[in-house]
């Protein structure tokens, strides 16, 4: 018995996978361990055959002083962990570096895809099929190229299959998302290869092997074998990403979606009809994103960290206040202020207070009626669960009156899809925070418009003679004073949106803090001040990894 093989994941492969999970920890969701789990039960199931014949065959061997000894048909169990590791590192590469990506949105080519998507998946199918094709000639041929062949006729049918169901998906994903998790990973697996080829851990039979050396020192098979199983799990990824992003963004296909979406649900959305696909909302979501995008680039990176329908919904409900308070803002004189409130008021009643499936054509009526034509998406698919319900209309009968702007506050879509069932006295807390949080926020919104209103001749707080500059201060201190008195009370938070939320709100905050820092440093957009990128990523980093 020896330990030569199992030094090599106590090396290599296991303080990568940590230090991937230290990363991945802050932005993990249920999701992704139903993404991982499953993939390694299946990258598990699809390549112990397939080892296990290798080893039978004398392909490649492993010599008795290099393993402990317990074996699984003839696989070492070093082998075996190998399967799982690999498998759980490219996959935290893969979660890394898609996180930022809005899935839902790269569905739109799943119907009438453009032309270049639709030859691309064609020419992928192709490519893959004759790899395959190529490798059971190998096979049969024998001699030197039979382990290419083995590899390639066991991987490229798998790969194929992945392609086929999603290949359009994946085309329109980013490299970033798809070609960079996999060469990572493959560069890192051929040190850890080579490394342990060269003190004997494992080798390959001589007459087995091309003997043509990537970089001249690793055999090209293994050079293959690491790539082709880094191209399934990317793909297996992101036939994951797929089938959950039709889940969270179709509504009228899944009415209700749990925390964490059943086997059962998606295997009904690989099968969903893509002629059932509302690519109206997608138009509508990207509209949103790129208003999100625009219009705040803290809220935006925020925005990233969450998950799921909640992400979609707190988007939604960014763009429908966004439009609110720019149709207000852009306004000319008080009349058309007044004109504008009156109009969304009208279109919350519409929305929250009727049947919202009955009256759909009145209220689409209004809104084409009412409000010019880049704002009917954020009207449109305003989000309308419960909890928004119930909110506007206790307000409404708190105040016998139409509710002000803004009507409500994040933590209530928070409550509604991560603990529906939180204590009311948790909820109490909860909403109080919110409100005095939300008003620090616009603290530190009004604070950082001061001057460029100023120069416009618009002063919307009397600043008793005060510079512009120096009011700016004074309104952002009042804005840290309520945030010191909420932020407490954030940390109860359910757990999965609570880094998310508080990064949302710190990224914020940082505007406030830039603006006490007027003096030195500090970025000017429009003349406003604005939070350098590396300061407002190290901001949401450091929230995360704290809460």
């Amino acid at each position: 018995m020896a330990y030569d093989y199992a030094f090599v994941h106590l090396k290599y492969t296991i303080p990568l996978a940590a230090l991937l999970t230290v990363f991945a920890y802050p932005i993990f969701h249920r999701t992704h361990f139903l993404q991982i789990g499953s993939l390694i039960v299946v990258s598990f199931l699809a390549t112990l055959p397939w080892d296990s014949y290798l080893i039978r065959s004398k392909i490649w061997t492993y010599p008795p002083d290099a393993i402990i000894g317990p074996r699984l048909w003839g696989i070492p169990i070093e082998e075996l962990f190998f399967f799982v590791i690999q498998t759980y590192i490219t996959s935290l590469f893969y979660i890394l570096l898609s996180k930022p990506l809005f899935h839902p949105l790269y569905l739109s080519t799943q119907r009438n895809p453009p032309q270049w998507i639709a030859r691309g998946k064609v020419i992928g199918q192709g490519i893959l099929i004759a790899l395959t094709l190529y490798g059971v000639h190998q096979i049969r041929t024998g001699g030197p190229g039979t382990y290419l062949g083995l590899i390639l006729a066991w991987a490229f049918p798998f790969a194929l299959l992945t392609f086929t169901v999603a290949g359009r998906f994946i085309l329109t994903l980013p490299l970033t998302s798809t070609v960079v998790p996999v060469i990572i990973p493959t560069i890192c697996l051929w040190l850890v290869d080579e490394l342990a080829l060269g003190r004997g851990t494992w080798a390959i039979e001589s007459g087995t092997k091309l003997g043509w050396c990537l970089f001249g020192v690793l055999d090209i098979e293994e050079a293959t074998f690491f790539l082709a199983t880094n191209i399934l799990i990317v793909f297996g990824m992101a036939v994951f990403d797929q089938y959950l992003a039709i889940i969270f963004a179709f509504p009228h296909l899944f009415p209700k979606v749990p925390r964490s979406p059943t086997p059962l649900m998606l295997v009904q959305s690989r099968f969903s009809n893509t002629a059932q696909y509302d690519l109206e909302r997608i138009a509508g979501l990207s509209d949103a994103v790129a208003r999100l995008k625009a219009k705040s680039r803290s809220f935006y990176l925020a925005n990233s960290l969450f998950t799921g329908r909640l992400r979609i919904d707190l988007i939604l409900l960014y763009s429908f206040c966004r439009l609110a308070d720019d149709l207000v803002d852009d306004s000319k004189s008080r009349t058309e202020v007044k004109s504008w409130t009156t109009k969304l008021n009208q279109f919350l009643d519409l929305h929250y207070k009727s049947d919202l499936k009955a009256n759909k054509p009145r209220i689409d009526s209004f809104i084409d009626e009412a409000f010019p034509p880049e704002a009917k998406s954020a009207l449109k698919y305003l989000p309308h669960p419960s909890s928004l319900l119930n909110l506007y209309i206790n307000s409404s009968r708190a105040s016998n009156s139409t509710p002000s702007f803004p009507f409500t506050t994040p933590p209530t879509l928070i409550i509604e899809h991560c603990d529906p069932e939180i204590p009311d006295s948790q909820k109490k807390i909860l909403m109080a925070a919110s409100r005095t949080m939300g008003v620090a926020l616009q603290y530190v919104n009004i604070a950082r418009d001061i001057v460029v209103d100023a120069e416009m001749g618009r002063m919307l707080l009397p600043n008793r003679g005060k510079a512009s500059g120096e009011f700016e201060k004074e309104v952002a201190g009042e804005a840290f004073k309520l945030y010191e008195q909420a932020r407490p009370e954030m940390e109860q938070i359910p757990r999965e949106a609570k880094g998310p939320m508080i990064g949302a709100v710190e990224t914020y905050m940082e505007i406030g803090r830039v603006l006490r820092e007027r003096e030195g440093g500090v970025e000017l957009e429009r003349g406003k001040a604005t939070v350098p990128r590396w300061r407002r990523l190290r901001t949401v980093l450091r929230a995360l990894f704290a809460a």
